[in-house]
């Protein structure tokens, strides 16, 4: 008997769920938009399209001016640290040549020891590095280290009297300050 209650049900479901799917074509019928309503669409849609892409362009455009200015900061970066390495041994190449003797400094060879001193100084130029003037110049805390305050009857007050060890920048970017006595 159950077999009976089965067969029966099974044909009373498949009717139920074959009436869900068939669509009622008689209640609504689908109307297609007018040319000039499709038209309107289509410039919208276009007007769209044609935003995102200058959006994109001036995104792409932003990003390579980033790019350029990021890889001229590591350029000069690099350099800067590059040259704050070479410059204590610069400092100590200046204080040899200006002291040495004058037998010695009469010799040949010495000659040659001044052609590496201003070859050292051409590369650095080359670099766009250049020396922080300094002495008798108004006393600059963004270019200047003052070690002292020093009377002088020479010089005004705040400006740089002696320089003890030279300040050097690369380009605007100060790598090393002037260590300075300035006028009280």
């Amino acid at each position: 008997m159950s077999d009976e209650l089965l067969n029966e049900e099974i044909p009373a479901v498949e009717e139920a769920v074959v009436a869900e799917e068939a669509p009622e074509t008689d209640a609504e019928t689908i109307e297609e938009p007018s040319l000039e309503e499709q038209l309107k669409l289509a410039k919208e849609e276009a007007a769209k399209n044609m935003d995102s892409f200058l959006r994109a362009q001036a995104e792409l455009s932003n990003a390579r001016k980033r790019f350029e200015k990021q890889q001229t900061l590591v350029y000069v970066n690099a350099n800067a640290d590059l040259v704050s390495k070479l410059l204590p041994a610069l400092d100590d190449f200046d204080r040899a040549v200006e002291s040495v003797p004058e037998a010695i400094s009469e010799d040949n060879w010495y000659d040659g020891i001044e052609l590496v001193h201003r070859k050292l100084l051409a590369i650095l130029e080359s670099l766009n590095v250049t020396e922080i003037e300094a002495l008798g110049k108004t006393f600059d805390p963004n270019f200047h280290d003052a070690l002292a305050a020093e009377p002088s009857d020479e010089y005004e007050s705040d400006t740089v009297t002696r320089v003890m060890i030279k300040g050097y920048q690369l380009g605007d970017k100060v790598i090393r300050p002037s260590l300075v006595y300035v006028a009280a």
